[in-house]
């Protein structure tokens, strides 16, 4: 295989050959389950997560164009990331009301069921303390192309900004998510 090509070249060659979307994943299994472990705390769910985001940068590999700015890694790592906070949500949601009743009311045995409630709480409360942490500026913008998937000329739009100043703030906001989540 050719592990000297760019990412987007490997890519490319994927989408006819997808023994080539084997050096991806070699390349970015282990930051990415990194990355998400720092979002929901459970290896399990930070797997399941990695899964689905190599999916969706397979399936939706031919809309990856390589443009000024933009490189394969920070494409890659905005499917992540928001696949990783689109996880989180439907955890909250699915998980949300039943985490409070007793586990000794369910059929199955509490043992993993409490630790998985309970490590989706920590996780939901995580990221919510992190994210009520960081500057309000930051926040917002991050919450905006994450968790609400806007476009960077929307955000401009919105926060009345450039797109130079939105790159910025989008970067000094991952950089101190990454930061605040490494001493969560």
């Amino acid at each position: 295989m050719d592990n000297h090509l760019k990412d987007e070249h490997i890519l490319r060659q994927a989408l006819d050959d997808p023994s080539y979307f084997s050096i991806l994943v070699d390349k970015y299994q282990i930051p990415f389950i990194r990355k998400a472990l720092g979002i929901v705390r459970s290896k399990e769910e930070a797997e399941d997560i990695v899964q689905e985001t190599f999916v969706k940068i397979y399936n939706y590999g031919h809309r990856f164009k390589k443009e000024e700015g933009i490189e394969f890694k920070s494409w890659a790592y905005k499917i992540l990331m928001n696949t990783a906070f689109t996880h989180y949500q439907k955890l909250k949601k699915t998980t949300g009301n039943v985490e409070f009743l007793d586990p000794l009311l369910y059929e199955e045995k509490p043992d993993e069921n409490t630790s998985d409630l309970a490590s989706i709480h920590d996780a939901r409360a995580a990221v919510a303390e992190v994210i009520a942490r960081m500057p309000e500026h930051l926040a917002r913008v991050l919450k905006l192309y994450y968790l609400e998937d806007k476009s960077y000329r929307d955000i401009c739009k919105a926060e009345k900004i450039s797109i130079p100043t939105l790159k910025m703030r989008l970067f000094r906001a991952k950089r101190l998510f990454e930061k605040l989540t490494a001493g969560v």
